[in-house]
């Protein structure tokens, strides 16, 4: 038995152009980490949620790799996160997360991705971002998809924007010990049907439907 029979998302691919999306082997988990190490923001701000970027630089590679794990091991069809890293001319450039609960009764997901700071502003978060809808909603037949920024993080939120989802409220948390705005976004899947502007190939993706609790 392979590793993909055992566990196919190793085999799921999603291609447009030069840049692929798809389940970190040991090396690409490695690169990833690496990414982190070198910072994916300026320090002067805080974009997430669990601020895992605060720490020293080698706990960010490090909690970057326990973060992969857990997702691993954790997995369950009826509570999944999937964590992809985004490849351009085989280089690994960032990771693409795209996360489930109940999703084979409520249809919805939700995302979250970081790119490497060499990397940002080139429009790759924008494709990053449309590949796993394209998997959502046409792969595996998402009605919703949902997103969520702080104010100060303009770049995430032009991508919710241009991909056509619609606001849909905002949630309050406290960072570095002051509260921060987070706004809220949501794509239905007529919204994606109509303003789909890039053509994903997915390859691998029927034995992984058990996986997404789907038959």
């Amino acid at each position: 038995m392979t590793a993909a029979g055992y566990w196919p998302l190793t085999d799921l691919r999603l291609r447009a152009g030069s840049i692929e999306l798809r389940l970190p082997d040991a090396d690409d988990l490695l690169a990833l980490a690496a990414l982190a190490e070198a910072g994916v923001h300026d320090p002067a701000e805080q974009p997430f949620k669990v601020a895992w970027t605060d720490a020293e630089p080698v706990e960010r590679a490090r909690s970057t790799m326990r973060y992969h794990w857990s997702c691993w091991g954790s997995w369950q069809p009826a509570d999944w996160r999937l964590n992809l890293v985004v490849v351009r001319d085989g280089v690994v450039v960032g990771t693409q997360g795209m996360s489930g609960k109940n999703f084979a009764s409520l249809r919805e997901v939700g995302t979250g991705s970081w790119l490497g700071l060499d990397y940002q502003g080139k429009g790759i978060g924008t494709v990053m971002r449309a590949a796993v809808l394209a998997l959502a909603f046409d792969g595996l037949g998402a009605q919703f998809a949902v997103s969520a920024a702080f104010v100060g993080n303009p770049a995430s939120i032009a991508v919710s924007r241009k991909l056509g989802y619609a606001e849909d409220g905002f949630d309050r948390y406290l960072i570095r010990g002051e509260p921060v705005q987070s706004r809220r976004f949501r794509m239905d899947r007529a919204t994606w049907l109509s303003n789909r502007r890039i053509e994903f190939g997915i390859t691998g993706l029927e034995p992984c439907l058990p996986l997404f609790g789907l038959s």
